[in-house]
This record gives C-alpha cells, sequence and structure tokens, in this order.
C-alpha cells in the first residue's frame, strides 16, 4: 500500500497553533516566523479542502473538523516522540510490561531486579503489583507473575518455585506457642483461600477439632504480615517471601510445618509473540528462580 506523502511541518504547525491557540505562540515554540506558521496551516487546510481555524481579532478557535484531526496529530506525534527517546548509545530501549503478585515483588523480585539490569541495561522494566487477580490482555502486560496451579485459560505458564505456607508471628507471640494446639488462644490471620489454615492444621497433625481461624481476612500476603509485625495475630504466608523479617528477628516461625497450595509462575498469553526483551526476561527469571 503506497501512502501519501505527510506533511509532518504543516501538521506539526497545526497542533502547535491548536495547542496555544495562537499562531504567534505556535512560532515562537517552534522557533520560525509568524508568517511560516500561517504559511503552514494554510496549505494543510487547502489539501485537506476544510478550515481547521477560526481566526479571531484575539487568537484562534479550532474548529470541529480541526477538533477531529488534532487528538490524532497529537497522539502520533507523542508516538513518535516516545520511540525516538528510546534510542540511546546506539541502542534501542524495550519497553517490557509485567505484573506481579505484591508478595512476591518485594519479597523475592525487586532484590534480584538489580542483576536484570545490569544484564539487560536496554530494556526498560516496568512493574506493575496486583493481589494475585490480573488480566494480561485488558492491562496490556507481556507477563504476569502469579500464584496457583497453573492452569489459566489461553494463557503459557512456566513454574518459578513453590512457595508453602507456614505461621509467621513476632517473638512475644511465639513464647506462648509450644504445640500447634496453641494457636486456638491466638487471633489467626488468614487469606481470601478459607482453606490454607485447615490445610496447615492437618499438616501439623491435629487431623481433629483444629482451631478456627476467625481473625482478619486479607487479600495480600504483604498486608497480612505487617498485620502480624503489628502482633494483631498469626499470619500463614510464605517464609520465602519474608526471609528479610525472619533474618532481622521481626518475625518468627514457631513451627517446622509448612503445608502447599500452589506455585508462583510466569505466565503470557499464547497469542503474544514473544518479543527480545521478553525473551530476555523470561530466561533470567528461570535461571534466578533456579538459584
Amino acid at each position: 500500500m503506497v501512502r501519501p506523502h505527510l506533511p509532518l511541518n504543516a501538521l506539526r504547525a497545526f497542533e502547535a497553533s491548536a495547542r496555544h491557540l495562537s499562531f504567534t505562540r505556535a512560532a515562537i515554540e517552534l522557533c520560525v516566523t509568524q508568517a511560516a506558521i500561517s504559511h503552514q496551516v494554510k496549505l494543510l487546510e487547502e489539501r485537506l479542502k476544510v478550515s481547521l481555524f477560526k481566526r479571531l481579532p484575539r487568537g484562534l478557535k479550532v474548529t470541529a473538523e480541526g477538533e477531529a484531526l488534532l487528538p490524532v496529530v497529537r497522539d502520533s506525534f507523542d508516538r513518535m516522540a516516545d520511540m525516538l527517546e528510546r534510542f540511546e548509545n546506539g541502542y534501542v530501549r524495550e519497553v517490557l510490561t509485567v505484573g506481579v503478585v505484591g508478595t512476591f515483588a518485594v519479597g523475592w523480585l525487586l532484590p534480584r531486579l538489580g542483576a536484570f539490569h545490569e544484564r539487560h541495561p536496554h530494556i526498560d522494566l516496568r512493574l506493575s503489583t496486583n493481589n494475585n487477580r490480573v488480566d494480561i490482555a485488558a492491562e496490556g502486560l507481556d507477563y504476569a507473575i502469579r500464584f496457583g496451579s497453573g492452569a489459566w485459560h489461553d494463557t503459557n505458564a512456566e513454574r518459578l518455585f513453590e512457595a508453602p505456607l507456614s505461621a509467621l508471628c513476632v517473638p512475644e507471640i511465639a513464647e506462648r506457642l509450644q504445640r500447634p494446639e496453641d494457636l486456638a488462644g491466638e487471633t489467626l490471620l488468614r487469606s481470601y483461600r478459607a482453606d490454607e489454615w485447615a490445610g496447615w492444621f492437618e499438616a501439623a497433625g491435629m487431623r481433629s477439632d483444629p482451631p478456627i481461624a476467625r481473625g482478619m481476612t486479607f487479600d495480600s500476603s504483604l498486608a497480612m504480615v505487617e498485620a502480624a509485625i503489628q502482633a494483631t495475630g498469626v499470619a500463614l504466608a510464605p517464609p520465602k517471601m519474608f526471609d528479610r523479617l525472619l533474618t532481622s528477628g521481626a518475625l518468627v516461625r514457631p513451627f517446622d510445618v509448612f503445608v502447599s497450595r500452589g506455585s508462583y509462575w510466569l505466565t503470557s498469553l499464547k497469542s503474544r509473540a514473544e518479543t527480545r526483551a521478553m525473551a530476555a526476561f523470561r530466561h533470567w527469571l528461570l535461571d534466578a528462580a533456579t538459584e
């Protein structure tokens, strides 16, 4: 398909004039004369066979035809500017957008991203965190790192690692816990997955009359563990994601009991063709997860 010659100078003159509602101010911005701006706009109007401005005694008013053209021109120039900014020292900075479960982002990914950036300095990684509920297509994501079974419709899923859950609390509460049964006297913080505490008590050997979790419900392990740090109760969360808090002693794991409810997965739409940036991130992430 042969595309018509685009009058870029005239389009730039039109966009600047519409933004300032003045040929004079547009000329100052573009470092040309007011006559040059007026001439370029007139050429564009003649080409399109419409009036783009109403010339007023003091300034300009954009016509309906101009209002229809303006957002397209602005978007096109913005996209070109964005693309040009991605060229750096002979390389093109590739944009990679990844949605990440907040717990995984804070507890595992962020401490390692320096290594990724050092290896791939020309990838512009953009992270958005979530509580494990994500729509890859609607949010325009290249990848989503999520927790679960790995079975999502029309989605490729590569397993990173398992993250078993265990009871976590502050040292003051842990002093009161000699046996799992002692948790009956504590506030049990829980996620929206109702079976997690029941599964943990079963793993601890309490198959009959386990304590009932009646504490607050959270949609994020980050918030749940923060509540545990405030001595609100005992959290059931993946210790692997809170290693720094455990190492510092802010939290302790009173029992060597774990229950698994899934793994973390790197997912993408099957319909999404893998870019170079996607491939670089995937290989780095899988290697880091293996380590």
